[in-house]
């Protein structure tokens, strides 16, 4: 029993040992001088901020969000009133205006189609690039006619020959390809119809006073003799009737002369008159009832109007059915570029196609509103190759010019873009590669000296040194360089900050 208490002392007194050691351990490290406090509160000591030398190819590009439109828009508007304008037709010519059959957005127009269609009257399309400006009819002549002739005969209406000269053939033509359509071509016009009648009443009217002058007798002659009359009385009174008598005949016939000669100048200038009115009579196409477009088929892309509106002014806008890309891009980007270069488009999600620069600048500028792509998210420059070695960035010096640029992409396979138009499309184009793997260091490392030279500071175990390099592309915040007598290695650490 003696021993065993024993060993309990000898271990309790180990233990306190080894809490009393711990305590003063622990106690010991919360414990500072005075020194070691004010050198915990203070920063470490600055150095250089630095980033590895890498080799790699660069590739620089113009980014840019775009939007996918269809191509060509062009605004679509009437030349004039559908129907002849006159008063009182049957058909509603000469009343108000209206759409009674809207134009369908998104419809695909070809030659001869029925485009709209304002008081129960079509408005058609045709090929042509004279625009429609007046009502063609008989008696008109030029260009836009021979236009029409040749929309005709494409239509598998004969017109007879291209001539230019609106005749019977023509309105014949306009005939049968109005009936083809499902409407009556446009015939002349109650109050057109009233005015040829008077003109032909005139006619008839001046014949008739003319036949009435030829066909009248001129009646005259002497006084009868008295038994009273004495033989020289006689004598004498003949001889002054006889005078009397030729001059009054004289007169009569100076003065029918006149009368016959005003009539028939009245029946000529009555049937002048009828001529001219009946060379401009008969069928018509009215300036609102055609639309000649450059280039079909086109497509209703916007519509402004529905039924029971009027149709005047703006009534839509056309595109072509191919797909393009409008987009713009800072000055500073539009000067890298050029027509022909070849763009990668980029949807929403994620599909892919390729595209080319059509137009840049002025000619690209969308003619309609909201055409417009958005602003260039991106930015990428090619560095000068120089002796001087300095380095361009994206940024346009002090004072550039550094207007947006209108660009236009065209999309001769839509692929993915097909359906989307509307949508926004990331548009990236490459201007320019490096040849193969280079050195690269961030634009941040590039120094100028005060000699001109381009320089990069190298942080080794010595310390940090200046290397002369020459700058080459420039790419995505990297920038190619050559170092003078190889003194610039990949891995090596450039100063980028301090």
């Amino acid at each position: 029993m003696r021993h065993l208490s024993g060993r309990r002392q000898l271990g309790a007194l180990v233990g306190t040992v080894v809490l009393v050691g711990a305590g003063g351990w622990i106690a010991g490290t919360q414990v500072h001088s005075p020194a070691d406090a004010a050198a915990a509160r203070n920063a470490p000591k600055a150095g250089p901020v630095v980033v590895q030398v890498q080799r790699q190819s660069l590739i620089a590009t113009v980014v840019a969000n775009g939007s996918i439109e269809f191509a060509s828009p062009e605004p679509l508007s009437l030349a004039g009133p559908v129907g002849t304008g006159s008063s009182g037709g049957a058909a509603g010519e000469g009343a108000e205006q209206r759409v009674t059959k809207a134009p369908v957005a998104g419809a695909k127009i070809k030659e001869g189609d029925v485009l709209m269609a304002v008081n129960g009257r079509p408005v058609l399309a045709l090929s042509g690039r004279v625009p429609m400006y007046r009502a063609l009819g008989p008696g008109a002549s030029g260009d836009d006619v021979k236009q029409l002739q040749r929309a005709l005969r494409r239509l598998g209406f004969e017109p007879g020959a291209i001539s230019g000269n609106y005749g019977r053939g023509t309105a014949a033509a306009v005939t049968r390809w109005y009936t083809s359509k499902g409407y009556q071509a446009q015939q002349p016009s109650p109050d057109e119809q009233q005015q040829l009648g008077q003109l032909q009443q005139s006619v008839s009217s001046a014949q008739e006073t003319l036949l009435t002058m030829t066909g009248s007798k001129s009646t005259g002659g002497a006084a009868p003799k008295t038994d009273t009359d004495t033989d020289s009385d006689t004598d004498s009174r003949t001889e002054a009737d006889a005078s009397t008598s030729a001059t009054e005949s004289g007169n009569a016939r100076a003065i029918r002369k006149l009368q016959l000669e005003s009539a028939q100048k009245s029946l000529d200038m009555a049937n002048a008159a009828l001529s001219t009115y009946q060379t401009t009579y008969g069928t018509k196409v009215p300036a609102g009832e055609a639309v000649f477009f450059p280039k079909l088929p086109v497509r209703l892309d916007k519509v402004t109007v529905k039924t029971g509106d009027s149709p005047a002014g703006q009534i839509g806008t056309v595109t072509g059915s191919e797909l393009v890309v409008q987009t713009v891009v800072p000055g500073s980007d539009g000067e890298l570029l050029k027509k022909g270069m070849a763009v990668e488009l980029t949807t929403a999600g994620g599909e892919k196609a390729q595209g080319t620069v059509s137009a840049l600048g002025a000619d690209a500028a969308p003619s309609t509103a909201g055409g417009d792509g958005e602003q260039s998210t991106g930015e990428a420059s090619r560095g000068n190759e120089s002796e001087s070695g300095d380095a361009t960035t994206t940024e346009a010096p002090a004072g550039a010019p550094s207007a947006p640029v209108p660009l236009r992409i065209s999309v001769p396979d839509p692929g993915p873009l097909a359906g989307q138009a509307g949508a926004s499309v990331r548009v990236t184009i490459k201007i320019g590669a490096s040849d193969g793997k280079v050195l690269t260091v961030p634009l941040a490392a590039i120094r100028t000296s005060a000699d001109g030279k381009a320089r990069v500071q190298v942080q080794r175990d010595s310390g940090v040194s200046d290397v002369q390099v020459t700058v080459g592309l420039s790419a995505a915040g990297l920038v190619e360089v050559r170092p003078a007598g190889g003194a610039l290695k990949q891995g090596d650490n450039v100063v980028v900050g301090k």
